[in-house]
């Protein structure tokens, strides 16, 4: 990857979207700046990352040049209209507030903050200015997925009566970034694997969030960090009735986790079947009480989704009608972020209680 800085793919004319990059501690940041650098619509104007080590791998890997020492300096400087936040978890929120507060709109990798504070902040600061919220919730975009999505709505299994979400992720510790075990900066498990949850149901389902049953999180594997809570689990409702189950824990296999079908597999039964698909799987399994074995349905003809964060979110800018069913919206990331963060305070809460 290799961006120029000074004009990108939109030298010679004006760029709408002209992105500043603030803070790269996390490896998806990088995908928004391959999708942003791509874009026709799109420059990246300038690049601040305070640590010295990350800006000078994020120098390597992409070729951005750090020109502003400080984030205020870039926000008053290099005329960005869009702030996009890739920094520890803990840290985005503060510099999504700071980004609102001088007039620019904010994307985040996920999750966009770690509190319920910041997060009313946020969200007052964004209705207030008439500034666009988005987030790398990119889940939906798969293509089994979104075949999945497809054969729900499509009423092929019948009523939907229970989803059973497997996020399990392989731990990696000693090669995952320091930062997220130390202590302050990762902000809880449940916050960081399940916002895709959150955001994934209504848009899978059709059915809104309703109620948090349980939610329980706890240290199993990172042992030399005590404190971090790499296993985590919920359970819950949604509004017509669905019951959820999702495990969002790291214990996948450290060198090949991220390869088994237990990354994100969805298993859904309704009244008259059930379907199940796999991260990058290339194939659904789909078993009706009319089948006496289970179908494997190919992806090659499963539609086109309006769901692309970085298209929804230039799209809201400019106040284009966003007709493609399903896109995302400055609010629907909001209330989401909300719901995952209330669930995170009742997992750090029961953990406080146990301890105390």
């Amino acid at each position: 990857m290799n961006v120029d800085m000074q004009g990108g793919r939109s030298q010679g004319r004006a760029t709408e979207y002209r992105f500043a990059f603030a803070g790269l501690r996390h490896s998806h940041i990088f995908s928004l700046i391959e999708r942003v650098s791509a874009h026709p619509a799109c420059q990246i104007v300038a690049a601040w990352e305070a640590d010295d080590t990350a800006r000078a791998a994020a120098e390597r890997v992409c070729g951005l040049p750090f020109e502003y020492s400080d984030f205020d300096t870039l926000l008053s400087e290099s005329g960005c209209n869009v702030v996009a936040i890739g920094d520890t978890y803990a840290r985005r929120g503060a510099l999504a507030i700071r980004a609102l507060k001088a007039g620019c709109h904010v994307i985040a990798d996920k999750p966009l903050c770690t509190s319920l504070e910041e997060l009313g902040e946020i969200s007052s600061l964004a209705r207030a200015g008439g500034l666009s919220v988005g987030c790398m919730l990119d889940l939906t975009e798969a293509p089994a997925i979104r075949g999945l999505r497809e054969i729900i709505r499509d009423g092929k299994i019948g009523s939907v009566q229970t989803v059973t979400i497997l996020a399990q992720h392989p731990l990696l510790y000693g090669q995952r970034a320091g930062w997220y075990f130390a202590g302050d900066q990762h902000g809880g498990t449940v916050n960081d694997i399940g916002v895709h949850v959150f955001d994934l149901l209504p848009w899978l389902t059709g059915s809104a969030w309703e109620r948090m049953i349980s939610v329980r999180e706890w240290n199993a594997k990172a042992k030399e960090a005590p404190h971090f809570c790499d296993c985590a689990q919920m359970y819950g409702t949604l509004e017509n009735g669905v019951s959820c189950f999702a495990d969002l824990s790291y214990l996948a296999p450290d060198r090949c986790g991220y390869s088994l079908a237990q990354y994100w597999r969805l298993t859904v039964h309704g009244t008259s079947g059930m379907a199940e698909a796999s991260y990058g799987a290339k194939t659904l399994s789909l078993a009706t009480d009319s089948d006496e074995e289970i179908q494997r349905v190919a992806l090659t003809e499963i539609p086109a989704s309006g769901r692309n964060y970085l298209q929804n979110f230039l799209d809201e800018i400019s106040a284009k009608d966003q007709t493609c069913e399903g896109a995302l919206s400055t609010e629907d990331i909001l209330k989401t972020t909300r719901l995952v963060l209330q669930a995170q305070q009742i997992a750090s809460e029961k953990n406080e209680d146990s301890h105390s």
